[in-house]
């Protein structure tokens, strides 16, 4: 058999394995060690486990992942979420279908921090959707605007995803991190426009409009310690901007300025800390193993010439690179359906960086923010959308139909300006290019 037809094999293998619930990082790394063993020797493949997995877990390069996760836990223990989205309801409380647009910027803001889209879909979703229901929302809307808003954290820096790929790519996390924003802004703003065009068609959608009297006049913003973390998260990114800090100093200082600003605030407790430093350590080792599995499985990829044999089978086909582009976001949308977006990327990108990036010339930051807007669609996208699942399990009486009924509206949205990144890469590459040169 060659090899290049048992990478093509090995890439089945791994999907009939996940279909089967077989753990993500334990399916990329038992694939990748027969399949090697195969086109070269078991020893070789015991070795590369060995070697890869210790390079994985004694990187300092993805020490940054466990500093960023663990920001993201003390903000979540600590209540942050509920404090962002009161700030959030003063700012667009009082428009039509201000509690759904209130939502869509607590999820900007506390996606940042927490870099998970799922966490953000619990936090903000938890606290959002009693009060949209309580307001008589119509589930769709309620629903759909936060399964979709909690993916937009992944875009806005620091974005653990971004990490991983820049990492696996030997890309700038700086500039990944500056690529991020303004589209993961503009996605906001067409998040929210997408609301008022609905509320405005259909006024049922969000019947009621919330004033300065009544129920919520006695709901003041308890904002205390917001202002602190946004120094804290202000001095953390500028300094790795500024080039004052490495990655994992950058974080290292974000997590334990949260942590003694929320002490002193006494906004989380020894209890939270633990329940923080717990979640963080199963997240990060989930994380590394995955890393550790897919670096297996790229390996395998490498050698069986997979990216060599599609580079040349794209370079006989004589496509313009958009309409090849175009093709591979079809490709990511329907991984993205049953896959999260860490795994999809970990997998695809020995596959398609050096086709897109090396063979095609595009910008390899701009192709990071155009796999992570397709692979973010994916988790509301159905049969499975892993968002979609997150709010089911908080409103239990909603069907699930209903939950991806709301999101669709929200896809065009994002796939609209995903189709504006293609089309004007700038979007991705102007922020970069401006404050860290070409």
């Amino acid at each position: 058999m060659s090899p290049t037809a048992v990478g093509i094999l090995a890439v089945v293998a791994f999907l009939i394995l996940m279909l089967l619930r077989m753990p993500i990082a334990v399916s990329l790394g038992l694939v990748g060690v027969v399949g090697f063993s195969y086109l070269n020797t078991p020893n070789a493949a015991f070795r590369l486990i060995a070697s890869d997995f210790y390079n994985t877990f004694a990187s300092y390069t993805l020490s940054v992942v466990a500093m960023f996760v663990m920001m993201g836990f003390l903000a979540y223990y600590a209540g942050l979420g509920q404090k962002l989205y009161s700030v959030a309801y003063r700012i667009m409380g009082r428009v039509p279908g201000g509690l759904a647009m209130s939502s869509v910027l607590a999820c900007v803001v506390f996606g940042a921090v927490c870099g998970s889209n799922p966490a953000t879909t619990a936090t903000i979703g938890s606290i959002a959707i009693p009060e949209m229901r309580k307001y008589k929302y119509k589930d769709t809307l309620s629903t759909g605007s936060i399964a979709a808003s909690g993916a937009i954290g992944a875009m806005i820096p620091p974005s653990v995803i971004f990490i991983i790929y820049g990492t696996s790519t030997q890309i700038s996390v700086s500039r990944l991190f500056l690529s991020g924003i303004i589209p993961g802004l503009l996605l906001a703003l067409f998040y929210i426009i997408t609301i008022w065009i609905l509320v405005k068609r259909n006024p049922e959608l969000a019947p009621i409009q919330l004033t300065e009297t009544g129920e919520y006049k006695k709901e003041k913003i308890e904002a205390e310690g917001l202002l602190e973390v946004g120094i804290v998260f202000v001095v953390s990114l500028g300094g790795l901007f500024a080039g004052w800090f490495t990655p994992t100093e950058a974080g290292a200082i974000g997590a334990a300025g949260v942590l003694v600003i929320t002490l002193i605030r006494r906004q989380i407790d020894w209890k939270g800390i633990s329940l923080a430093l717990r979640a963080t350590t199963r997240t990060t080792a989930m994380i590394m193993f995955l890393i550790a599995g897919a670096t297996i499985f790229g390996r395998l990829v490498a050698v069986s010439r997979i990216p060599f044999a599609l580079a040349t089978y794209v370079g006989n086909l004589e496509m313009p690179n958009i309409v090849i582009i175009l093709i591979t976001m079809v490709i990511y949308l329907v991984l993205g359906t049953f896959l999260d977006t860490i795994p999809c990327i970990l997998l695809t990108i020995p596959i398609f960086y050096p086709v897109i990036v090396e063979q095609l010339g595009n910008d390899p930051i701009w192709f990071g923010v155009f796999i992570l807007m397709v692979s973010s669609m994916g988790v509301v996208t159905p049969p499975v959308g892993i968002n979609v699942y997150v709010v089911k399990g908080l409103v239990k009486d909603i069907p699930i139909e209903t939950i991806f009924r709301g999101v669709m509206p929200f896809l065009l949205a994002a796939f609209i300006l995903t189709l504006l990144i293609i089309v004007f890469p700038q979007i991705a590459t102007f922020l970069p290019n401006l404050l860290l040169g070409p």
